[in-house]
Parts: C-alpha cells; structure tokens; sequence
C-alpha cells in the first residue's frame, strides 16, 4: 500500500545518512522483558551483551532486520512515577518518550492475535484519517506503550 507523498530528500543535509536503527527501554530485568518480546510479539533476539551490571539485547520483529527494541536490564534503575496508562488519552497527559510505532497489515488481526496471548489493548483500533491510518496501542509489561499502525488505502 502506498504510504505519505513525502517532501524530496535532501541529500545535500550532513545528514542525509541518518537512518532508524533501534529504540531502547530501559527495565530492572533483562530476561523477563525479552520473554515477553519474544513470547507475546514473536521477535527475535539479534544480540545480547553486558554493559557494567546491566544485561542487554537487541530484539527484532519476527520479520523485520531493520528495526529493533535494545532492552537495557539489570541493575538498579530508579523508579518512574508514572503508572502504566490507562488509555492513549492519559498518557498523553506526560512529556517525555511516549511510544514506538509497529507497521501491521492488519491492526484488526494483530490486535485479534495478541488477545489470544493475554495481552491488554490500551487502546482499542480506530482510524486517524490525518494521516490515513488505522491504529491501536499495547503496553509491554513495564508500561511501554506500542502503536500498531496500519496503511489504509
């Protein structure tokens, strides 16, 4: 499916190598996080490492090698005052790193699969004509939250 007319790159930028790479969560445990990525969503661990008393990896999407989750284990991370959301409307109500985004065929299939693994939905699928996508939003176990996002035509 087609996706947005975007403005012309600009290869003449410093930096026009620029690419995603990863996001990363930081959690008090390594091994329960990556069970529940690779468990509940079927990624794949693409490396693992340690880093003074922490234990890290990188997570892959079942199919994608171009994304991945770096979960930053172990530890003593300070405790963070915010509570798992609700719904998307309440966590909006915070500034900071608020979601990443997950591109699905289906958001209805995905989120119909992920019921059948247990996992909450934050927010049920709607469609945001803006930018001609219909989403819906989970939460890993430490309260990130993730956007599924489907391209409607």
């Amino acid at each position: 499916m087609t996706d947005f007319i975007a403005p012309p790159r600009n290869t003449r930028s410093p930096f026009a190598d620029m690419r995603g790479h990863h996001v990363a969560i930081r959690t008090p445990d390594l091994e329960s996080a990556r069970r529940w990525y690779v468990d509940t969503l079927d990624f794949r661990v693409v490396a693992e490492w340690d880093y003074a008393d922490e234990k890290l990896a990188y997570l892959a999407p079942a199919s994608d090698d171009t994304f991945y989750i770096e979960v930053l284990g172990g530890g003593e991370p300070a405790p963070v005052d915010v509570c798992p959301y609700t719904d998307l409307g309440d966590s909006l109500r915070y500034a900071g790193y608020h979601h990443v985004c997950l591109s699905v065929d289906s958001v209805d299939a995905t989120i119909a699969a992920l019921r059948e693994r247990g996992v909450a939905i934050v927010t049920e699928p709607f469609v945001l004509p803006a930018i001609r996508r219909r989403l819906a939003f989970i939460a890993d176990p430490f309260g990130n939250l993730i956007e599924l996002a489907e391209v409607l035509a």
